[in-house]
């Protein structure tokens, strides 16, 4: 089956994910939550901005070997290489150089929590960036979702003390990926989806290295299999995986739409870190996930 081009428009898209089918939609918020956890373990044995543009590089290699091997090597304009660029920089280097950064102070679920708050944020930005309509049903969907996200926010920071700093900069990976998010359906680069994909992450590699070398200190660095094993999972499950389908949900939905998905994040990112890494879970978390999963439908059901 051939796949979509990012920038193709045809009637068949529709307001909600679930025109791209709950498996990918389902697959994709699995892998995107657990990545938390697992650049939590590997940031344990090497400096982040190294760990990032070393994934981004080998990711981007293979994804861009897999556009030749299976025939779908077509080099973008230079409009949309352009844009994929700064994409990469937006979605790979800032969003997760910033979150991982502040991820070496914090926990991976409280992570998972900040970074769900993005589809609020660009709720009310996909109006006067790209004319999106917000109707009531979407509004009161991000609404509850954002106030069980709250709920597991307010039981994380009474129950810990989270970092300041690394709050901020978790928060600076919000904004980077909100930016990022809002860019892609605004540009619209015409590509296909592996020869796309593979350009940010090259992209986001070229921007990591020269600041990994300048603010990591590649001596802590330690060869362990759970760095091996933790980085092989995040490049081919994470970047290769999880990327490629958030840019078909991305291509085939509303930004606000498929933006609330994210609101899955914190229940998931609490589950994964629970069980990969023992981090405490509340009966105050588990009550957030209520409004969560009843935000998402709101705002990602078909309008009647």
């Amino acid at each position: 089956m051939k796949t979509p081009s990012l920038a193709v428009a045809s009637p068949a898209r529709t307001d909600s994910p679930a025109a791209v089918a709950w498996l990918p939609i389902a697959a994709f918020c699995l892998l995107w939550s657990s990545a938390f956890a697992a650049a939590k373990i590997a940031v344990r044995d090497c400096p982040p901005m190294t760990l990032l543009a070393f994934r981004f590089l080998i990711a981007g290699a293979l994804m861009l070997g897999v556009a030749a091997a299976s025939g779908r090597w077509r080099w973008p304009s230079r409009r949309d290489v352009a844009a994929l660029a700064l994409l990469g920089l937006l979605n790979n280097a800032l969003y997760l150089g910033l979150s991982w950064s502040g991820m070496t102070r914090v926990s991976s679920a409280f992570t998972a929590v900040l970074i769900s708050t993005n589809p609020l944020l660009i709720g009310v930005l996909a109006g006067p960036v790209l004319g999106e309509r917000l109707s009531w049903r979407k509004l009161l969907g991000l609404l509850l979702g954002l106030a069980g996200v709250a709920v597991v926010l307010r039981s994380r920071l009474s129950g810990m003390q989270e970092d300041a700093h690394g709050t901020l900069l978790v928060v600076g990976g919000l904004i980077a990926l909100v930016a990022g998010t809002l860019l892609y359906k605004r540009l619209k680069p015409s590509a296909d989806l592996w020869m796309a994909t593979g350009i940010q992450s090259l992209a986001g590699a070229a921007a990591m290295m020269p600041i990994a070398l300048v603010v990591d200190d590649l001596g802590a660095a330690r060869m362990t299999a759970s760095l091996f094993w933790s980085m092989a999972y995040m490049i081919m499950a994470v970047s290769i995986g999880g990327y490629y389908l958030w840019f078909m949900i991305l291509g085939r939905a509303s930004a606000t739409a498929a933006s609330a998905l994210h609101f899955l994040m914190p229940p998931l990112g609490l589950l994964f870190g629970w069980l990969v890494l023992s981090e405490p879970v509340s009966w105050l978390d588990l009550l957030g996930i209520v409004p969560i999963a009843f935000g998402i439908w709101l705002a990602t059901r078909r309008a009647d």
